[in-house]
């Protein structure tokens, strides 16, 4: 453990706790599990990329079902490849600490859920969300007609200013009448 502390620095240690909802030790075990996914070439250089594929074999990812969702959206990656580096990772993790504040964890999981990223969770992010949530197996894909009912209650319910979209303040709102979201959007390494 010395040596990761070490690798890390004192002042980054503590600018990274400052700048995240993470302790000490939670920045210095997601440093030991991001750099041992990485090559050893990969070590040895600064600012290294982890690709997704290697991400999403974590323990913590591999079976979340918005596993890739959540690498692009915390993906600083010009490439939009989904890639992380390690300060991309410590932000994800910090969205998904039990310290994360529900505005921080609402707004993660808004954008988590925008599939197409266009600002608001239209009928096609709906039916990719509830596609997610129940699997995409022909035993546990809702019917058309399900579906159609589902996104149409999910709008009634959400859709304030009846514009046919859920836009961030929306979710939100609707985020805040739920107690289990907060302890339910998280990933603890």
């Amino acid at each position: 453990m010395g040596t990761t502390a070490s690798q890390l620095g004192k002042d980054l240690l503590s600018e990274y706790q400052e700048l995240t909802f993470l302790t000490k030790q939670e920045i210095l075990l997601a440093h030991k599990r991001f750099t041992e996914l990485l090559t050893k070439d990969e070590r040895d250089g600064a600012n290294s990329r982890l690709p997704m594929d290697r991400i999403l074999t974590l323990p913590e990812l591999k079976s979340n079902p918005f596993r890739e969702r959540i690498c692009h959206v915390f993906s600083t990656s010009p490439q939009k490849d989904g890639s992380l580096t390690f300060e991309d990772f410590l932000d994800l993790l910090s969205a998904f600490s039990d310290s994360a504040t529900l505005e921080i964890k609402s707004h993660y999981a808004f954008r988590i859920f925008d599939f197409d990223d266009d600002g608001t969770l239209d009928g096609s992010d709906l039916e990719k969300l509830v596609n997610c949530l129940t699997g995409e197996t022909d035993e546990t894909r809702l019917s058309p007609e399900e579906m159609r009912q589902l996104i149409s209650n999910i709008l009634e319910e959400s859709d304030i200013d009846k514009d046919g979209t859920v836009n961030l303040s929306e979710f939100q709102h609707v985020i805040s009448r739920s107690p289990d979201f907060v302890s339910s959007f998280k990933i603890v390494l």
